[in-house]
């Protein structure tokens, strides 16, 4: 009874053993076959579109070498050591000058033809002394008036390529330039990309390839050459391979796609012809995992189904090591972000160290421009009082001396300005009238005004123009900005400067020159920004100004004028009657 039992159980395992390999077969078969039509058409596109990339890449690197090497001729057509050589007839310094030439512009040989087609100086020193007056470079850069291109065919090594340019000294043609251009490079680099490449031109004739047996000819008669020996074997090849695809054309048998460019010179084409044989691999190679993923599955059933409990101890362990995997893992990304944080550490504190360093060259820059302006006034001053005295005039050269004091006034309380604008401090505002400013601004600029003989034309209100800030860094703002004015109009001829004082919700100062205007409105304002020649300015008088006009409440605006020339406009909070201080506060700002 328990044999027979055993039997039927035996029996039961049997059948639902033969229905489980059934379904598993049918499923195999499915997913082989839709995974081969997926892939083989993913895998086909992504070839044909590397193909197409390297295609459109080989199409660019040879119309660059081709665009680079026509003008060479041109160039070397101007020489005027070449021009005097011809001139002459003395070639001694011409190969070696050719030679210098060859060296920076990469090309394959340059050479030096008289009128009568003589060699005369070349890079290939066996060919001096040679006649080539029947190349058709020759003659037909004698006939043109610009560069030739020449394909010049070999016995052996297919075409050489040539562009010519006579040359021409005070109406006389005195010979001809041929530079040769190394387009055989591109063969040798095509060589394995893919399985053929070649360049036609525009009569269809192959004139590069990697092919040595195209050259020469048309691409249909080349592709003919290389057919599958019979129609069977091509039947043979195809059913052979389950995974073979739709050839575009046929290379020594073998079906293969054609990508075909335009190369963008005299008509040119490019086309390239890539085999199968990567896609046929990638998608055996993902096929052959498949099957060998069922037959395990296949096996791991039947291992299932003889030892069930040995499976379950397979599965314990299996994910005691993912556990334990994981575990690693984890310890692995703790250390390695408790090393990220270190090294974050290590990079904040460098930051800030590099930050106070770049504030204190900004500070440095800032004290060297900003004190430049009083210098130079003080210098003309200087001079002028050198010669009041010398012609014993010695109370308008106490004024000069009066001057100079108070720009050594000035440049004092800009250094003073400067560190607290560097410590970002609370600041004492004053009412500041903007006309006195003005004039006071206008008094510094006046050597600088004298010398230049710029006309300047100003606009002020009747009534006074008042703000409630600080006058020295006020007058800071209007000095750098005539300075710039002056700047923008040495190349013109009438310089002029037009200055608006206005009052209305705003008190607004507008500087307007005839100058060339602002190319970069954007960039304007920003620090070390600066459109002078080096030593002439270091771009931070814009950027200082708008910083002060911001703290005050207001801000400093460009824009080019309808007319032409730059128009700055500074507009501050108007103080009115009601804001006025009392005494007291204004005494103690003062």
């Amino acid at each position: 009874m328990a044999e027979g039992l055993r039997i039927t159980k035996g029996g039961t395992i049997g059948w639902r053993v033969r229905v489980a390999l059934v379904v598993l077969t049918v499923v195999a078969i499915a997913t082989v076959y839709t995974t081969n039509r997926l892939l083989t058409d993913r895998f086909t596109e992504t070839t044909r579109n590397r193909a197409e990339l390297s295609l459109t890449l080989n199409s660019g690197n040879l119309l660059s070498e081709l665009r680079q090497n026509a003008i060479v001729p041109q160039l070397l057509s101007r020489d005027p050591t070449l021009i005097g050589a011809l001139n002459s007839e003395d070639y001694q310094q011409s190969t070696q000058r050719l030679l210098s030439f060859v060296e920076e512009i990469d090309s394959a040989s340059l050479t030096l033809l008289d009128k009568d087609g003589r060699v005369v100086a070349a890079t290939d020193r066996n060919s001096l002394g040679s006649h080539h007056k029947d190349a058709a470079y020759f003659i037909n850069a004698l006939r043109a008036a610009e560069t030739i291109f020449t394909v010049d065919p070999k016995e052996s090594t297919g075409y050489s390529f040539f562009h010519s340019r006579r040359i021409q000294a005070g109406g006389d043609t005195l010979g001809v330039i041929v530079s040769e251009v190394d387009l055989q490079k591109f063969e040798r680099q095509w060589a394995g990309i893919s399985a053929a490449v070649l360049v036609a031109d525009s009569e269809g004739t192959i004139v590069l390839s990697t092919e040595p047996r195209w050259r020469g000819r048309t691409e249909k008669d080349a592709l003919a050459n290389q057919p599958p020996r019979s129609a069977i074997e091509r039947a043979i090849r195809a059913t052979a391979d389950w995974a073979a695809l739709p050839a575009d054309a046929y290379l020594q048998g073998e079906g293969v796609m054609r990508q075909e460019s335009l190369v963008g010179f005299r008509g040119w084409r490019i086309a390239s012809f890539t085999t199968y044989a990567s896609v046929r691999e990638r998608v055996n190679g993902v096929l052959a995992l498949e099957i060998m993923g069922f037959a395990i599955l296949l096996a791991l059933a039947f291992y299932f189904l003889s030892r069930r409990s040995a499976l379950r101890v397979a599965l314990f362990q299996r994910e005691s090591a993912e556990l334990r995997q994981l575990n690693a893992r984890l310890q692995r990304e703790i250390a390695e972000r408790k090393r990220v944080q270190e090294d974050l550490a290590v990079a904040e504190q460098t930051l800030e160290q590099s930050s106070k360093l770049a504030a204190l060259g900004e500070m440095s820059a800032a004290v060297s421009h900003e004190l430049n302006q009083p210098l130079a006034a003080m210098k003309t001053y200087l001079a002028g009082a050198r010669l009041l005295l010398s012609r014993n005039r010695p109370d308008e050269a106490l004024s000069s001396f009066g001057r100079i004091d108070d720009l050594i006034e000035r440049m004092g309380a800009i250094t003073r300005q400067l560190k607290s604008y560097a410590r970002k401090g609370a600041e004492e505002l004053s009412p500041v009238d903007m006309g006195d400013a003005l004039a006071s601004s206008l008094s510094m600029m006046e050597p600088q005004l004298r010398q230049r003989q710029v006309q300047i034309s100003r606009i002020l209100p009747d009534e006074p123009v008042r703000v409630m800030g600080d006058r020295l860094r006020i007058e800071q703002v209007m000095v750098n900005l005539l300075r710039n004015a002056l700047d923008a109009t040495k190349s013109e001829r009438a310089p002029q400067v037009d200055i608006i004082l206005s009052a209305g919700e705003t008190a607004t100062l507008t500087v307007r020159d005839n100058g060339p205007g602002i190319a970069d409105l954007d960039s304007l304002f920003e620090p070390f920004y600066t459109t002078k020649q080096p030593g002439d300015g270091v771009g931070l008088g814009l950027a200082i100004s708008s910083g002060i006009v911001g703290d005050l409440g207001g801000r400093l605006t460009a824009r080019n004028g309808q007319g032409g020339g730059a128009v700055f406009e500074m507009q501050l909070p108007i103080l009115s009657d009601e804001d006025e201080p009392d005494n007291d506060r204004v005494a103690a700002a003062e």
